[in-house]
């Protein structure tokens, strides 16, 4: 039981890490010419529902692999 306590905290940080840097490397991308005049906060929240997306979708992945690896004891 506290094995799922662990992963839940260790899920929960990854999550956040992976998303401030993916918000940190999309900020060297000039989003300048695809946003419409007037329409600056829109743009922004895209851009925070874009690198929660991929932030998330990364974390998932590296957690994937961990427990996968971890599972590789079984196999012998």
């Amino acid at each position: 039981m506290m094995q799922i306590g662990y992963f839940s905290i260790i899920s929960m940080i990854s999550h956040i890490v992976f998303i401030a840097i993916t918000w940190r490397a999309m900020q060297g991308i000039n989003f300048e010419p695809l946003v419409r005049k007037n329409y600056v906060v829109e743009a922004r929240i895209l851009l925070i529902f874009i690198a929660i997306a991929i932030g998330t979708t990364v974390s998932n992945f590296v957690l994937d692999i961990l427990q996968w690896s971890q599972n590789l004891l079984y196999l012998f």
